[in-house]
């Protein structure tokens, strides 16, 4: 039987695990990478992404506003419009982003699945 002892055991290392907390989240993802080129308004934000309800939108975009990744900013009426911008932490992902998006054009298939010649 193997040793599953403290020193054969790895610990995630902490900041992926704070990556995933927030970027585990469905929707968070999208989210950043809609508000990356420009600031967005939040009727905009909506259709930009297919499924998401307004409640996720903004429950989403509050948690993003309270890690420090976005800014809500109410641009005065008539009519009263509330957009959304990354600050520079949230900016900074951009690279991230897309090198993901890279590697899903590689090894994710339309479905999701990884072909069958990167399962070795």
């Amino acid at each position: 039987m193997a040793d599953h002892g403290e020193a054969t055991c790895r610990q995630v290392d902490g900041g992926m695990t704070r990556v995933f907390e927030l970027f585990g989240k469905r929707w968070t993802g999208l989210i950043v990478a809609t508000l990356m080129p420009a600031p967005v308004h939040f009727a905009d934000l909506r259709r930009a992404i297919p499924g998401i309800s307004e409640r996720m939108l903004s429950d989403r975009l509050m948690e993003l506003a309270a890690t420090g990744l976005v800014v809500r900013e109410v641009d005065a009426g008539p009519p009263l419009r509330v957009s959304y911008r990354l600050t520079e932490a949230g900016l900074a992902m951009e690279p991230a982003l897309k090198e993901l998006a890279r590697w899903a054009e590689t090894y994710l298939a339309d479905g999701g699945q990884c072909p069958e010649q990167f399962r070795k």
